[in-house]
């Protein structure tokens, strides 16, 4: 076989691999995505400020941070990945900036509606495009000026899904576009004083005793996080972002701003 048919026959090897490669991540993200049905959606935005000491705090660190980085009154298109929920991030950044407009993405359609229901009821429906599926089924020519990923990347299973959503929100992000990213960065099993500090919290609330335990076990329920905050680091560089600055923590949880690296800059 001559060099040149070789060359072909490896390219055609790597495409297929890569092919391969997306629908498995592709898959493993919607399974991750089927514990978020009708009846955890309706209890989400309660056990979310309960489950994360400090919910608005994050939240609205973030929108500041974003806010500081593109400015409040320039027209800019912001995706929110995993939007799901509360819709905490739009109605946090809505507020702030007037001008900017929001692709909301999830999987889930009942979290996708639960968090369009708030964000309508806060005046912001107009700004905003539901869109339901994964950050891969965006169009390729999908260019947004930041991105959020709040809650999310500790649901995704495995290194490969994680990098696979890393990877597809750089792609979709314009050179030097801010990116926030928030969610647990520890094995559970690594802090078990974290965990019964957990369920301190529950009981804090007026949770009944037999139910702590079925609350903490819907939080570790098919979740994957990174083992730590140096993994975090590693998958955003690795996948196209800057070093990322952690601007908030509680227990297991961390949050941090990056920016989609420039062209031919090191990582």
């Amino acid at each position: 076989m001559g060099s040149g048919l070789v060359a072909v026959h490896r390219t055609g090897i790597i495409a297929i691999r890569f092919i391969e490669r997306m629908r498995k991540v592709k898959t493993d993200l919607m399974e991750s995505a089927k514990k978020f049905d009708d009846a955890r959606a309706g209890e989400y935005e309660t056990q979310s400020r309960i489950g994360l000491a400090g919910y608005h705090a994050c939240h609205e660190l973030a929108a500041c941070l974003l806010v500081t980085a593109i400015g409040p009154d320039t027209a800019a298109h912001v995706l929110v990945a995993g939007a799901g929920g509360t819709g905490e991030e739009i109605k946090a950044l809505g507020h702030m900036a007037p001008s900017w407009h929001f692709t909301a993405a999830d999987q889930s359609g009942a979290m996708l509606a639960l968090a369009l229901g708030r964000v309508h009821a806060e005046g912001l429906g107009t700004r905003t495009t539901a869109f339901r599926g994964t950050v891969d089924d965006l169009r390729t020519d999908a260019v947004f000026d930041a991105a959020t990923l709040i809650g999310v990347l500790h649901h995704v299973p495995g290194e490969e899904g994680k990098r696979g959503l890393l990877s597809g929100i750089a792609s979709r992000l314009k050179p030097g576009a801010p990116f926030v990213i928030a969610g647990n960065c520890a094995a559970y099993a690594s802090r078990p004083d974290w965990m019964a500090a957990w369920a301190q919290r529950w009981r804090m609330f007026g949770t009944p005793e037999q139910e702590v335990q079925a609350k903490l076990g819907k939080i570790l329920q098919g979740a994957d996080p990174p083992v730590s905050e140096a993994d975090v680091h590693r998958l955003l560089t690795e996948e196209g972002f800057e070093p990322p600055q952690r601007f908030f923590a509680s227990l297991f949880w961390g949050a941090w701003i990056t920016r989609r690296r420039l062209p031919n800059a090191e990582p």
